[in-house]
């Protein structure tokens, strides 16, 4: 999504594309303090790992660390963390391998949730059918339905060669598609293997298992973006923006100006919270907390 959108309601062309400057500095310090977060998060679970009461919360931390690396890989498959395309490429390579999310089937995806965001049946987002009672909702938290078994299953499957969805374009790409799944499981192979050969439960300890356990916080996070807002075209309306404290907004690599986002997304990170001053006035109503979003979510539920 290279392209703009710009809101002449709201601010000018020229201010939108003076918001859109991409920089490999800024991009590389976010993503720098990001990853000697998650060494240091590392550090902490090998010194408490002989005392499980303490490796338990520590492995919850490494995990929230690991897993909201999601967010720099949606701003990499924006092409927006950094100026230049092919560092963006090559990161969004990375962390769709550690994340088990590979970045060119997400591109597209992300990228047709854009073009027809929360509108039904058409934004592929809204597949993932959202828990309607309090039950369900709990059982997604765990994010074994929504993301493990979703994710690998979607992994594997185009691994055999069977990309179906509408929104990857042509063979060329649907190739490129399979190549990349292939790929990574040829990695986490022979990451297992080398690990089951060295006697090591490293991967697991420091990687798959702090993922789990800290998936309710992404799911929440991820929740808040669009759901219950109304089903419209209108980004003002069918995305919210979170009023959040600033360790959430550096975790979440900003996007919890997330209407901004969806209004402009040629506007790197770093540049959202000049266009919420932007879009403030315009929907000043609808930026609830997540504390809110919670309540109210749970308040819908059966």
């Amino acid at each position: 999504m290279e392209g703009f959108i710009a809101r002449k309601d709201i601010c000018s062309f020229t201010q939108v594309r003076a918001m859109s400057e991409r920089s490999d500095a800024k991009g590389l310090i976010q993503l720098g303090s990001h990853v000697a977060a998650i060494l240091a998060a590392g550090v902490l679970v090998w010194a408490v790992s002989d005392t499980w009461w303490l490796m338990i919360p520590a492995q919850m931390v490494l995990g929230i660390l690991i897993t909201f690396l999601f967010c720099p890989h949606h701003e990499t498959v924006h092409w927006t963390a950094f100026a230049s395309k092919t560092l963006n490429d090559r990161v969004a390579w990375v962390l769709g391998f550690i994340g088990f999310l590979p970045s060119i089937w997400f591109r597209y995806f992300h990228f047709e949730h854009h073009r027809e965001t929360h509108i039904e049946g058409r934004d592929p987002e809204l597949a993932d059918v959202k828990p309607t009672t309090r039950g369900a909702f709990l059982f997604y938290l765990t994010g074994l339905r929504s993301f493990w078994w979703s994710a690998l299953g979607t992994l594997v499957r185009h691994a055999r060669g069977i990309v179906t969805d509408d929104f990857v374009p042509d063979e060329a790409v649907k190739s490129a598609v399979v190549r990349q799944a292939r790929l990574y499981l040829c990695g986490y192979a022979l990451i297992a293997l080398v690990a089951t050969g060295a006697g090591s439960w490293a991967p697991l300890t420091y990687w798959v298992v702090p993922m789990i356990l800290s998936a309710w916080s992404l799911r929440i996070y991820l929740l808040a973006e669009h759901t219950l807002r109304p089903h419209t075209p209108d980004m003002l309306e069918n995305t919210r923006t979170m009023k959040t404290n600033g360790v959430v907004r550096w975790l979440a690599w900003q996007m919890p100006y997330h209407t901004e986002h969806h209004v402009f997304p040629s506007v790197p990170f770093h540049a959202l919270a000049t266009a919420h001053e932007k879009i403030k006035p315009r929907h000043g109503a609808l930026i609830p907390g997540y504390t809110a979003f919670f309540r109210e979510y749970w308040a819908s539920l059966k």
